[in-house]
Order: C-alpha cells, then structure tokens, then sequence
C-alpha cells in the first residue's frame, strides 16, 4: 500500500464551521482568511471524491490527511477551538470510515479512536508545557506523532508572499526539530515521530551541530522521521545520506501546492527508493 503522508482535506462539517465565523480563521466567499493575510481557493480541491481521484491519478494507495496548524486554530480561545477541531475530526471519521481503506487521518491534538496518530504544531515541542498531558498520552499509547508548521502572523512589510511559507515555517520545523534532538526524545521515547517538510531542511545544521560537541549519533533514531513535502531532488538527497532512506516517508502537502514536482524527485531516485518511503516505512510507522 502506497501512501503520502501529507495532505489536508477538509470534510463538510468543518467547512461550514469556517463560513459561520467572522474571526480568523474563516471563508469569506472562496477565500481563506487567517492571520497571515487573505487566501483564495479552490474549495473544489477538498471535494473527497475529487481526492481520491487524484490518488489514482499519482498511483497513491493511502491519503494521510491532518488538520494544518497553520491555520492558527491552536491560538483561539478554547470553545473556539474545539468547535473547529470537532468539527474536522467528525467530519474526517465519517470519510474514513466510507474510503475503504483510502483514507486515513492524525487527530489534532489529541489521541481519538479511529485515528491513525496525533498531529500537533511546533510549539508542542518547542514548550515543554504547551501539551504535557497530551504528549504523555501518545508516548503511553507508543503513538505516531505528526508535526507541523503553525501560523506565523502576516508577512513583515516589503517582504515578498512567500516570506513566510519559506523563511518562517522551515525556522520554526528545524528549531523544532533540534529541541527533539537536545531533549524530546529522552522525554518522550516510545513516540514514532514524523516531521513535515524534511524538518525545515534541518540535516544542514548536523555539521554545525558538530562544532559545538554536539554527538549527532542520537540522530539516527529510526523511530524520528521526515516527510519529503515540497521538496526536491537535492534535499531528499541529501536527508537520504544524513540519515538514511527509511527514515523518510513521501509526503506531497495536497492541496496546498502541486503534488507533481516532489512525486517526481522521489520517483527519480529509483523504485527501490519509491516502495521505500510510500510503503515499507509507512507500514512499520502504522505498525
């Protein structure tokens, strides 16, 4: 079973959530309005039927799908908060159940029936305190952990649109990875933990890492993965020789960009390179 472990799909329940607010995160018409800016959409690309036919179409056999903290859902008031959570996890345990298999989902912040694992935003690691019970739950239970950029706030003035998906998310993916690396794993060491987009590039600072006596070896934990989203050749490449290729996983960030370029650079390493990070790991991280 072939799967990408990185996509955003947003049921029924949770879009209508979104059209009855009038505080970000909300739909104003098709677009998205967050407090990074105002957003337009193609709402049609949350259409499950459409989805799944996209699957066929990039010859994937399982969409992991998360709720992205990116949208600042985490920052709202509590009610706020679970209403939009609630409102998503129904919504995506309803597709699950109706996908044959096709879909699966990490619930976020929090470990719920039905769910393949748990997503979180950086600040779950980068604040020891910002999610201690939870974090102990999905340690316990030996769970599979998911961990995403969160919102930034709006692009910095004379700054160009990508500033944040570029300078901001990959920022906050290495210094979450990096507080894993210092001391999450000694907290937390039955967690099988997946970082989205090759953790903001972070085997660029292992040799950094170096110069201040840093034993990079606790790095080559096999139960700390890195999913490929938005990446290419180079950068898998390169993950590929710090850690070694069954420690990647395929994931694409549909429908937030173009699945095609990162699908591929992973097809381009070979097939042995392919059935690795759409199926061998994923099989043992949802063993």
């Amino acid at each position: 079973m072939r799967h990408d472990l990185h996509q955003h799909l947003w049921p029924a329940p949770f879009l209508a959530t979104l059209r009855a607010r009038t505080t970000e995160p909300y739909l104003r018409g098709s677009d998205l309005v967050t407090r990074e800016g105002a957003f337009p959409l193609d709402l049609a690309a949350h259409d499950p039927e459409r989805r799944l036919a996209l699957l066929d179409r990039d010859e994937i056999d399982v969409a992991v799908l998360s709720l992205q903290p990116s949208l600042g859902i985490d920052a709202l008031a509590r009610a706020e908060r679970e209403e939009l959570e609630l409102a998503w996890v129904e919504g995506i345990r309803s597709l699950i159940a109706e996908s044959g298999g096709r879909f699966r989902a990490f619930a976020p912040w929090r470990v719920a029936d039905g769910f393949s694992g748990t997503s979180v935003g950086t600040s779950a690691l980068l604040d020891p305190e910002a999610a201690p019970d939870l974090l102990a739950e999905v340690d316990a239970a030996a769970g599979v952990l998911f961990v995403h950029p969160e919102a930034q706030d709006s692009v910095p003035a004379g700054r160009p649109e990508w500033w944040n998906w570029t300078a901001g998310y990959t920022a906050q993916m290495q210094r979450a990875y990096l507080a894993w690396l210092a001391d999450g794993r000694d907290r937390l060491p039955s967690i099988r933990i997946v970082f989205a987009i090759l953790a903001g590039g972070a085997p660029v600072q292992h040799e950094r890492l170096v110069h201040r006596g840093v034993d990079v070896r606790s790095a080559l934990d096999p139960n700390t993965l890195f999913d490929t989203a938005s990446y290419g050749r180079r950068a898998i490449e390169l993950c590929i020789e710090t850690f070694g290729v069954e420690r990647l996983v395929y994931g694409s960030d549909t429908p937030v960009i173009d699945t095609q370029p990162t699908l591929d650079a992973v097809r381009g390493l070979g097939d042995s390179v392919l059935q690795i990070l759409q199926a061998d790991t994923p099989r043992r991280l949802f063993a």
